[in-house]
């Protein structure tokens, strides 16, 4: 049976409360866009896998963990490409990095298609250092011709590896972002942090601390992300659609304000040494209840406190 057969026989309700973190990337892709309009570029059978993995005597996989290609989202074509989490924490490598770098180039061209980055990564594959750095600096240059063409890049955050490294960077790019309480978005991983700065200045084992530092629950409320949405498929496309109806067009005016977000956010909470008081200084009565909130009533929350001014990445 094939895949668009059995996208269609699936029922809108079961795919709308699909758990995106729990999702593969191929599941995300199917379950997010309209149901059998995904068509895939350079897929499995193509075997267009790393040249690299074999010397460190590593699996390979036959997408080298990256879906790429176009469909619909409620009848609109776009592009889309989505990381596998599962393979080596969906890290970038020369194949995976160049496949992402084509799709943007394509949507450039073509420029009537916005692009959905279903980001899932931990940054760059140790083993493909040097290609897989290549490939992050292609892919920026990318997504900025692409919004410099007047395409959205919009990026859906909330899988298992978080946005880290060179991810967290491509992230910061995008035209938006959707973010998850999952979805963990920084440059450098907790891991990093502890091994460069000493366990004083970060714990990577304190998992509280991980997830409120890193977390897409802090990331929206300081403005890192543009919209929050719960763990379901149903959820992401929402969030999806609606930035897609309004991200504003992408130029110099842009960059300028964004400069100017990111400078006031660091006079605000440049001092505070927790999560927990950049949460009270934006007006958090309780902010050790956020974590354990349910969705809809942090997001009611964070509605009557975010300012717009501090939206940028």
């Amino acid at each position: 049976m094939s895949v668009a057969h059995v996208d269609r026989q699936l029922p809108g309700e079961t795919r709308a409360a699909s758990s995106w973190y729990e999702a593969s990337a191929r599941e995300r892709v199917r379950l997010l866009l309209d149901a059998g309009s995904f068509q895939e570029f350079i897929g499995p059978e193509a075997r267009e896998t790393s040249p690299h993995l074999r010397v460190f005597d590593l699996p390979e996989q036959f997408d080298d963990g990256i879906i790429v290609g176009c469909g619909k989202l409620d009848g609109s074509p776009v592009f889309v490409a989505a990381q596998e989490g599962r393979f080596m924490g969906g890290a970038f490598g020369e194949v995976h990095g160049a496949k992402l770098t084509g799709l943007l180039r394509a949507a450039r061209d073509v420029k009537s298609a916005p692009v959905l980055l279903l980001l899932d990564t931990g940054g760059v594959r140790l083993q493909e250092a040097n290609a897989g750095e290549l490939a992050i600096a292609e892919i920026m240059r990318a997504v900025i011709e692409a919004r410099s063409a007047g395409v959205k890049v919009i990026g859906l955050i909330g899988g298992r590896s978080g946005c880290y490294g060179g991810g967290g960077l491509i992230a910061g790019c995008c035209s938006a972002l959707v973010v998850s309480e999952q979805g963990r978005i920084a440059v450098s991983g907790p891991e990093v942090i502890e091994t460069n700065r000493g366990v004083e200045e970060f714990d990577s084992r304190d998992r509280a601390l991980v997830w409120r530092t890193m977390g897409g629950k802090s990331r929206w409320l300081i403005g890192g992300a543009d919209a929050f949405a719960d763990d379901t498929v149903g959820d992401f496309r929402k969030a999806a659609l609606k930035l897609l109806s309004s991200t504003a067009d992408f130029g110099l005016d842009t960059l300028k304000a964004e400069q100017s977000r990111l400078e006031e956010r660091l006079q605000s909470f440049g001092e505070c040494p927790d999560a927990l008081d950049i949460w009270r200084t934006e007006g958090v009565s309780d902010p050790r209840s956020i974590p354990a909130l349910p969705a809809d009533q942090f997001i009611a929350l964070g509605d009557k406190i975010r300012r717009t001014s501090r939206d940028a990445r």
